[in-house]
């Protein structure tokens, strides 16, 4: 029997593969990616009898895949909260898929553990901008103001090294950085023992400091569209910049737009804050569009279709 631990290659993915391994430890396949990386099923090679774990990437996006491998008579464990559209009923499945808006992956694991590796869950919750969910799962723990600011950085960082085109830009390839990982039951260790933390908080810190010098590049009364510079560090900062934009703007919804190597675009949109509904159903409009309702994206958005874009995005969040 062979175990196959598939997950998003972001803090939310990793965090919820942390609690899941430190709480059943198994010499298993890492299947992962960049942020992007989505249909990371189609990638799995599995015999009947094998376990796969599935964590933080959308049921919808990985429908065929996942049938194919029930049928044949693998186990799969799926955990997430992203759109899954109609669930198979079928007994090799045993799922754990909650589509709340204020939710995330690391904490359903979190539930299903009885909070056994809560702190991991804080992590992945603040990683996926969801501060208010990270501090519900934190309020037993009795944390000081110091200690979950660290978390919080700790989460921002992991969920920046995500974003790229591809892994080689990356800071660390999502299967090193589990494994890393894997030997720290307490955050707070992995963060003073690893060079990890140190370097993505460079990393993060220049990166930011560079997108905070862009202006939208359009712009309504509900929310505002950016376009990042066609460099590495952009496709690098995507994701937590569009985090940071919400988090300072919460009234205002947010779409980054960076690059990719066809000429054409990459996206990443949040709701806004106060409100965080309708970010999966404007991205589902275009092709590799998906998500959550909070917080979506389409992978390959071409440049004749950015008009249509901003049209879609106006309507989804008026103001």
């Amino acid at each position: 029997m062979t175990y196959i631990d598939v997950f998003n290659g972001d803090a939310d993915g990793l965090c919820a593969l942390q609690q899941l391994r430190l709480s059943h430890p198994v010499d298993s396949e890492l299947i992962t990616g960049v942020k992007r990386d989505i249909t990371l099923l189609q990638q799995v090679r599995a015999e009947p009898g094998d376990i796969v774990t599935v964590l933080d990437i959308g049921l919808d996006q990985n429908r065929d895949a996942l049938v194919k491998l029930l049928d044949m008579g693998v186990q799969v464990h799926y955990f997430d909260h992203h759109f899954a559209g109609d669930i198979p009923p079928h007994t090799n499945l045993h799922q754990h898929i909650n589509l709340s808006a204020e939710t995330c992956t690391s904490a359903i694991v979190n539930e299903s553990l009885n909070g056994q590796f809560a702190i991991w869950a804080i992590v992945g919750a603040y990683g996926d901008n969801l501060a208010a969910v990270a501090e519900q799962i934190a309020a037993p723990l009795n944390l000081s103001t110091e200690q979950l600011a660290l978390l919080h950085e700790l989460g921002e960082c992991l969920n920046y090294n995500a974003y790229g085109e591809t892994q080689d830009d990356l800071y660390f390839k999502p299967a090193e950085l589990s494994m890393r990982m894997r030997a720290y039951a307490d955050p707070f260790v992995f963060m003073r023992e690893d060079t990890v933390f140190a370097t993505l908080r460079a990393g993060y810190a220049e990166d930011m400091a560079k997108a905070a010098m862009l202006q939208p590049a359009h712009q309504t009364a509900g929310g505002a569209v950016f376009i990042l510079p066609d460099e590495v560090w952009s496709r690098r900062v995507s994701g937590v910049y569009s985090n940071d934009l919400a988090s300072n703007h919460p009234n205002r919804a947010h779409a980054i737009l960076s690059h990719n190597s066809a000429g054409d675009y990459t996206v990443s949109v949040r709701a806004p804050m106060v409100n965080k509904t309708g970010a999966d159903t404007l991205c589902r409009q275009f092709p590799s569009g998906g998500g959550r309702k909070g917080a979506a994206g389409i992978n390959h958005l071409p440049a004749a279709s950015l008009p249509l874009f901003y049209e879609q995005f106006n309507l989804a969040y008026p103001g």
